[in-house]
């Protein structure tokens, strides 16, 4: 049997000729390459680096591994990596296993078993899928960044026999380590789930080579050999059952026509969930060339890196959708381009129209570089046409067409136009061939979609099969040239494809109208002159719900953990009713004219000089978003904004695109510029601009301090403006009122505001919790307590000393601050209002008035200057302590309702967000250093172990993680998925250095410094953990 039959033999076959070549090279980003030449080695520094014979090896182990588990060889249970929970009381929803068993006993084909693979991509991904191919069963890819919900929702949904999960990640910016008590283990679906790490080297399980039937000899062959989901048009993801013909098809015919040549490199940047990265890996792996994974969020923070990550590696091939290449097209014009000149050799584009346009301008930056266009769905393998831009200046010269053509189909693939007779040129495009996948996992989803046609011939017949040949209809309709290839010219329904990715509106409607404040939803496609495309949704609230902008950023929010971020709308617009057509339906033109109103945020004063660039920039973000109009302080990703946005208003103002990112509204914008005219192109890294250095301010007052791009691309070190108070909607005035009038002097007169203690500066803030200035040293301080002791037999009455009027409701608790022998205590609002008060007289010292209302407590900085405050519309503001004037804002993703954390011996102030994020913000040079993502909103302040350098931060998702914080860069020494979502603050035991956290189960959960459970219950362990607190504390201690 020919060693091509399969992929299992042909990657065999590649290992083994090639044993000591480099297959996968995970990129750790810390190389620094200023040379005009890219480096020699495609290895750099920190760089972690597998052969084929290490994955090779691997792959036998994972495989017999697997066969063992599914066949449930005894003892095999026992594996320490393997999680066996009780079985379910009813089967999943789905295929069962007696439909299973009768299908492959009455056909020449089995229905194999799905392996869930819940890690990004990765070696241990690559792995995984070669050991599911060799034992003869299928994958079902599942991406990590994908809601809980949604992942939930597919698993269960599938019949899946067994998760295997990433144990580990080698990139260190943001993918965290899949543990034992991470939520989908713990998850109702009762699954076995297997960690497999690289990193941990399991234990190899030595098999003999004729163990396991190589899956190309066994008597039946599968019926397929992966399942992928795609949205659906009922509201839920359909589950495409693809054949492993269809990806030997497509990878044989790309090495017969367009063949590794030399030494290459392929990038494996897609994410798990989309398609295309099939033959992303697959591509590299069975032809052995080395394959290198970028580090996933870093590009996502900064889209233009990948410029810098291709010359870096000398990548030769990409794959990648039109509008990523157009948000890096104004980069790449600006900047030198010649290692990519030399370097890139193939680009295929997918997943949505290729503008001549753009074809053009990449040409000609790029004329040595082979431009494919690709066309296909997940049903058809991925790929089913291709055209090869070299043909298109010829094709130009006879037809007038705005989009490249799809092409001709690829070997062994046959292409239909379904349409009228009188049109034989046009019709909607249907698939056959190898290409074709084996339908749906369930039959009665889309059943229409698979139809019986006669070979090259025309047919109208819509309602019925007329033909023997199997055929996808696609619902994309095309043209056929006079070339003979075939345009795409529109759809047929209501799926789009946004960024590459394909997507049914009428489920993002459908999951919309889960939330309890919406009655109806339609969301709508739009795509401007310039290409730039967006969702809309048009949402009809219930009657008790006021339409505001807490509504919207509620709703936002709620969806962000439902869907995958692609499918989030960019608008969402507040309408009474929904426009009808005269037969009743939702009318999708009347709203497509329809535009969002605007009435976030107030207007501010600006000079003639200022407006005139204050309206450009306005200009320009209505362009990037395709609105009608913006005001001055709307946050232009609260509005809509993505990272495809972002690149197209930066391109539009000549700034850098992570500008952007730190100032936020057109207000913001303004400010940063008018002191720099022209462009500015700064790195911005860590989303910073620094103060000057005022020691020698004539010299370098509009001089930045910054840190290197990871990659060093696209970024320029020009000057840019000395930081400026950009928040001038934010007041803040001393008030010469006295709240003596509400004081009681006769109680005041009694307590000794002038205590020895009082004499130094001191915070004291929540859950009892003591701060002091960094240049205090812990030696020779004398921690007291302030404490007034009474009789049990005495009755005692608490008296009012003095009170000040709040004007609304207030959620959180007060900071006390001992400075200069007074004491100060400030407290925060929900109407935006933010006091500093004199604890003693009650007077207020100064008022500041924040852009959203205040839920969280304050926290002083360090060295005791500053007071740190968030608020509810995602801004940290940092107020003088002695005036309240703003020194400086950082701008979050989402809400803010935790306090600040200070860690005063590296000055940074940690705080956490509701975007899901922790952010350490140095506060002396006001940039952020970096970002964690938690899994889910984060409510409780985060807790420092000074003495271990560590930090330790839980999510409403009821992940814990702990950071390592001793030196930049930090990064992540454990994560551990509880059952519940964590609200409370986390606490640490002094004596032992456990950390103690509360769910909202009721549950008190004890973790050691390692991140391993020492006891989580409320019943056995709650006195013990009382007691050993109050034994370990100076004074008692509420956990």
């Amino acid at each position: 049997m020919s060693n091509s039959c399969c992929i299992s033999h042909i990657f065999t076959d590649a290992a083994s000729t090639n044993p000591h070549r480099v297959a996968v090279i995970h990129s750790a980003a810390r190389f620094i390459s200023d040379s005009p030449q890219p480096p020699p080695s495609p290895v750099h520094d920190g760089d972690t680096v597998f052969t084929f014979a290490e994955l090779s090896s691997s792959i036998d182990s994972l495989s017999f591994r697997l066969r063992r588990i599914l066949l449930d060889v005894p003892g095999h249970n026992n594996d320490p990596h393997l999680i066996t929970p009780p079985p379910p009381t009813k089967q999943p929803p789905g295929i069962t296993t007696t439909d299973k068993l009768e299908e492959a006993e009455s056909s020449d084909v089995y229905t194999p078993k799905v392996l869930a693979l819940y890690m990004p991509p990765s070696v241990e991904y690559i792995i995984s899928v070669l050991s599911v191919l060799r034992i003869g069963e299928a994958f079902l890819p599942l991406d990590p960044s994908w809601p809980r919900d949604r992942v939930l929702s597919i698993v269960s949904s599938s019949n899946v026999s067994l998760v295997i999960a990433c144990g580990s990640s080698f990139d260190q910016f943001g993918c965290a380590p899949l543990r034992r008590s991470h939520w989908l283990v713990q998850s109702s679906i009762a699954l076995p789930v297997l960690f497999f790490s690289m990193s941990e080297r399991l234990s190899d399980v030595t098999a003999p080579s004729s163990s396991l039937v190589w899956p190309c000899e066994k008597e039946k062959q599968r019926k397929f050999c992966y399942l992928m989901y795609t949205s659906g048009s009922t509201g839920k993801p359909k589950g495409i059952c693809g054949t492993e013909q269809g990806l030997l098809n497509r990878f044989k015919w790309m090495q017969e026509h367009y063949p590794v040549v030399g030494e290459q490199r392929f990038a494996f940047k897609t994410s798990v969930g989309f398609i295309d990265h099939l033959q992303e890996f697959l591509g590299a792996t069975l032809s052995s060339t080395p394959l290198v994974i970028p580090p996933f969020t870093l590009l996502k923070e900064n889209m233009i890196s990948i410029l810098g990550f291709l010359e870096a590696y000398s990548i030769s091939r990409l794959v990648a959708v039109p509008s990523m290449i157009r948000a890096i097209l104004p980069t790449l014009q600006h900047r030198g381009h010649n290692k990519l000149k030399s370097c890139l050799k193939l680009v295929v584009l997918s997943g949505e129209p290729f503008p001549v346009s753009l074809w053009d301008s990449l040409h000609k930056l790029l004329p040595e570089t082979c431009f494919l266009n690709l066309y296909g769905s997940t049903e058809v393998s991925g790929d089913c046409t291709y055209f090869d831009c070299s043909e298109l200046p010829k094709l130009l010269e006879t037809e007038n067409i705005g989009s490249v053509p799809i092409g001709k189909p690829i070997s062994n693939c046959k292409i239909l136009l379904l349409g009228d007779e009188d049109k034989p040129s046009e019709g909607e495009i249907c698939v056959g061939g190898l290409c074709l996948s084996q339908g749906y996992l369930h039959s009665s989803v889309d059943s229409q979609s698979y139809v019986k046609l006669h070979n090259n011939s025309l047919c109208n017949h819509l309602t019925s099969d007329c033909g023997s040949q199997l055929y996808y209809r696609t619902g994309d309709y095309g043209r056929r040239l006079s070339s003979g290839d075939l345009i795409f010219v529109g759809r047929r329904d209501r799926t789009v494809k946004l960024n590459g990715q394909r997507m049914a509106l009428e489920e993002i409607e459908t999951t919309l109208v889960l939330n309890p404040y919406i009655t109806e939803a339609v969301v709508i496609y739009n795509r401007d002159q310039t290409e730039l495309a967006s969702l809309d949704s048009f949402l009809v609230l219930n009657k008790d719900t006021k339409p505001d902008e807490d509504v919207i950023y509620s709703i936002r929010n709620w969806i962000s953990d439902k869907l995958p971020s692609v499918m989030i709308p960019n608008h969402f617009v507040l309408v009474e009713s929904l426009p009808s057509t005269s037969s009743g339906k939702v009318d999708y033109e009347a709203l497509a004219r329809l535009k969002c109103p605007r009435t976030y945020g107030q207007d501010m004063m600006h000079t003639n000089e200022t407006n005139s660039l204050l309206d450009t920039i306005k200009k320009a973000i209505c362009d990037a978003l395709m609105v009608k109009e913006v005001s001055d302080d709307d946050d232009f990703f609260a509005i809509g904004g993505d990272s495809l946005a972002a690149a197209h208003l930066s391109h539009s103002l000549g700034i850098d695109m992570r500008l952007i990112y730190q100032f936020r509204s057109p207000s913001k914008l303004v400010i940063c510029i008018s002191e720099k005219k022209g462009k500015l192109r700064e790195d911005m890294q860590h989303n910073t601009i620094q103060k000057p250095d005022h020691k020698t301010e004539s010299q370098n007052s509009n001089e930045l301090v910054s840190r290197p791009s990871p990659f060093h691309y696209g970024v320029t070190s020009e000057p840019t403006p000395s930081r400026m108070q950009c928040e001038k909607n934010v007041s803040a005035k001393r008030l010469k009122i006295d709240s003596e009038q509400f004081s009681s002097k006769s109680m005041k007169d009694k307590i000794s505001w002038d205590s020895g203690y009082s004499k130094m500066h001191c915070a004291f803030s929540r859950c009892n919790k003591v701060h002091y200035p960094n240049s205090c040293s812990n030696e020779g301080v004398n921690r007291g307590n302030w404490s007034v002791e009474f009789p049990r037999n005495q009755i005692v009455s608490i008296q009012e000393l003095w009170k000040v009027h709040m004007e609304s409701c207030v959620d959180a608790s007060p900071l006390v601050v001992l400075k200069h022998s007074k004491t100060y205590l400030f407290i925060g609002s929900h109407s935006r209002k933010f006091f500093c008060i004199d604890a003693k007289s009650g007077s207020i010292c100064w008022e500041t008035i924040l852009e959203g209302r205040i839920e969280g407590s304050a926290m002083v900085v360090g060295d005791f200057s500053q007071v740190v405050i968030g608020c509810y519309k995602g801004k940290l503001y940092f107020l003088d302590f002695l005036t309240g004037s703003l020194s400086w804002t950082f701008q979050a993703g989402a809400e803010i309702k935790c306090q600040p954390v200070v860690d005063t011996s590296s000055q940074l102030i940690w705080c956490g967000s509701h975007d899901h994020t922790l952010y350490a913000l140095d506060y002396r040079s006001q940039r952020c250093v970096y970002k964690l993502q938690c899994g889910g909103s984060i409510f409780a302040s985060p807790i420092i172990d000074e003495g271990r350098s560590s930090l330790y931060v839980a999510s409403t998702s009821g992940r814990v993680t702990a950071v390592s914080i001793k030196d930049l860069p930090f990064h992540t020494l454990w994560v551990l998925e509880l059952e519940a979502p964590i609200f409370g603050s986390l606490s640490i035991i002094p004596s032992s250095r456990n950390v103690i956290c509360c769910l909202v189960d009721g549950q008190v959960v004890a973790m050691s410094p390692s991140g391993t459970i020492i006891w989580k219950d409320w019943r056995a362990n709650i006195c013990w953990a009382l007691h050993v607190t109050c034994a370990s504390f100076s004074g008692a201690r509420v956990l």
